[in-house]
């Protein structure tokens, strides 16, 4: 890894590795590390990606998810041990995340400006979003469990990458975010087969006051937390850092936006919004 100093600090990267080392994940294994030039040698998980393993051959999905839960409940699980050490994934962090959407996406990509009106509607929606977060049971959050960040091996599939911005957060955010990946979509049938087989293999602290409904709405409304950030950030790389590649992943965020809050009535202004508004005004850009 080379990562200038001044631009990014290795240490949670490689203080991470040790935590995931410990609980018996393949990840990297850390070799050595220069945190003041920016230099981390680390094992190589190979060059094969989920993502690239899903669309080369979809047929293979089950298995390799089958395998992608089972890491996810051994971090949920061994993760207890270190989880109070990383950063809190609190109402505040939420909130920022969900005005990634409105300030990046919203406005300075489509201009589409809030009435009075509407600024109420968003901050009820942000609540339902938030409250629904905050009321989970906490746990290790990888924070970015998905088909670009997991690599197919050989041996203790899947290798995992890209967990140095971990948390400690609600249970089902990285179960959505495998199943309701930013970069790939699959058929809602599939999905809420797989996000219940997660559920059932949930160990009994995990399931505790938990029935399948509620998992699934959990999980429902975390997906709609994730996927409105992760467009207002796709429209952030455009515009900040010069990324319009990302620009191309919004469509596939929306779409989950749209089969999800039509669901919920109490997140009708978002229905609305999406469908009415950010749709047509996008569909006017391409």
């Amino acid at each position: 890894m080379d990562a200038p100093p001044q631009n990014e600090d290795c240490r949670p990267f490689v203080t991470i590795a040790g935590y995931l080392e410990s609980m018996g994940l393949n990840s990297p294994r850390i070799v050595g590390a220069d945190f003041d030039q920016g230099f981390v040698l680390m094992t190589d998980l190979g060059s094969t990606q989920y993502l690239q393993a899903l669309e080369q051959d979809p047929d293979r999905a089950d298995d390799l998810y089958a395998d992608a839960i089972a890491a996810l409940l051994m971090l949920q699980t061994n993760g207890e041990a270190y989880q109070q050490k990383l950063p809190g994934y609190d109402d505040a962090f939420v909130a920022f995340e969900l005005s990634i959407f409105r300030d990046w996406l919203c406005s300075r990509h489509l201009g589409v400006e809030f009435s009075a009106a509407d600024e109420r509607r968003w901050q009820d929606c942000c609540t339902t979003l938030i409250d629904s977060a905050m009321c989970q049971q906490r746990v290790f959050m990888h924070r970015d469990y998905h088909s670009r960040n997991l690599m197919v091996t050989r041996e203790h599939n899947p290798g995992i990458l890209d967990f140095q911005d971990a948390v400690e957060g609600p249970l089902s955010y990285d179960v959505v975010s495998l199943f309701k990946d930013c970069y790939i979509k699959w058929p809602d049938d599939k999905i809420n087969r797989w996000a219940l087989e997660y559920y059932d293999r949930l160990g009994a602290p995990f399931k505790d006051d938990l029935c399948a409904d509620r998992f699934l709405r959990d999980f429902d409304l975390m997906g709609v937390q994730r996927h409105l950030k992760a467009a207002g950030i796709f429209a952030r790389l455009y515009h900040r850092d010069g990324k319009p590649a990302y620009l191309d992943d919004i469509p596939r965020t929306l779409s989950y936006l749209s089969d999800t809050t039509c669901q919920y009535p109490e997140l009708g202004f978002l229905s609305e919004l999406i469908g009415q508004r950010i749709i047509p005004a996008m569909q006017k850009i391409d």
